[in-house]
């Protein structure tokens, strides 16, 4: 028996209607305003006499309205893709991620987590629009740091696919198993709308919907390798030429 299998979803075709565009832009824009007037009552809470306790917990209402506000931006950027022009460029994948790392090291922290980036000895380099592969990755380590079992790190993974000419950057975390029929109706239906993982209860599937976006915009595709203790959910992007000149 494999201990682990993999599964591509494609970004190839229009996945959303200008109605369900329109009304997740709405929503967003919605959203917004509470969210950030919760941040910001956070932060005067967090510089405020109180008890480490009331600390720790302020902490945490900051760093997930953080988190639910990037949801937000992500929805926003989703329905001006058409719109827009995105420049590409060689990114170093391992930098990012731990630039990336870095940054939602408190949030992991305040959920007894933590979040590593594999090493390469030699740095590989892929294609991407810089911002749209950074929404992509936040994403799936949000996703990751609410599906992994407290105590456990997650890995942020980048692998070289030689004959495909493409590198992947992949999020390792360890949940609940996925199965092979529900990731088949996944690959089917994630094209048209956002579907819910039933395997992970709390997720909507409005991440991957969105990475796949974004995804499409840089000419690549989004998937998963599922695991008998968790799952690998990862971007692939084509390589860069200018490897050859590391």
């Amino acid at each position: 028996m494999k201990k682990s299998e993999g599964l591509g979803v494609e970004s190839s075709e229009k996945v959303i209607d200008a109605t369900e565009v329109s009304s997740l832009t709405a929503a967003a824009h919605e959203l917004k305003s509470p969210l950030a007037l919760v941040r910001q009552l956070a932060l005067r809470l967090d510089a405020s006499d109180v008890s480490d306790e009331q600390r720790r917990l302020i902490q945490q209402i900051t760093l997930t309205s953080e988190r639910a506000l990037r949801l937000t931006s992500d929805l926003t950027r989703v329905a001006r893709l058409d719109d827009a022009m995105f420049e590409l460029e060689p990114i170093n994948p391992e930098q990012l991620c731990r630039d990336i790392a870095t940054e939602l090291a408190p949030l992991f922290e305040a959920h007894g987590r933590s979040l590593a980036v594999s090493h390469r000895v030699h740095p590989l380099l892929l294609v991407a629009n810089r911002d749209l592969l950074r929404r992509i990755i936040m994403n799936f380590s949000d996703n990751a740091l609410y599906y992994s079992q407290p105590g456990t790190a997650v890995h942020m993974q980048i692998q070289a696919l030689t004959k495909a000419g493409t590198i992947r950057v992949g999020i390792r975390d360890f949940g609940p198993a996925l199965s092979n029929d529900m990731w088949r109706k996944l690959q089917k239906k994630l094209k048209h709308s956002p579907q819910a993982i039933h395997a992970r209860p709390q997720s909507s599937g409005l991440g991957l919907f969105i990475a796949s976006q974004f995804a499409e915009v840089m000419n690549g595709t989004i998937g998963a390798t599922r695991h008998r203790d968790g799952a690998t959910f990862y971007v692939e992007l084509q390589a860069s030429r200018q490897l050859s000149l590391l």
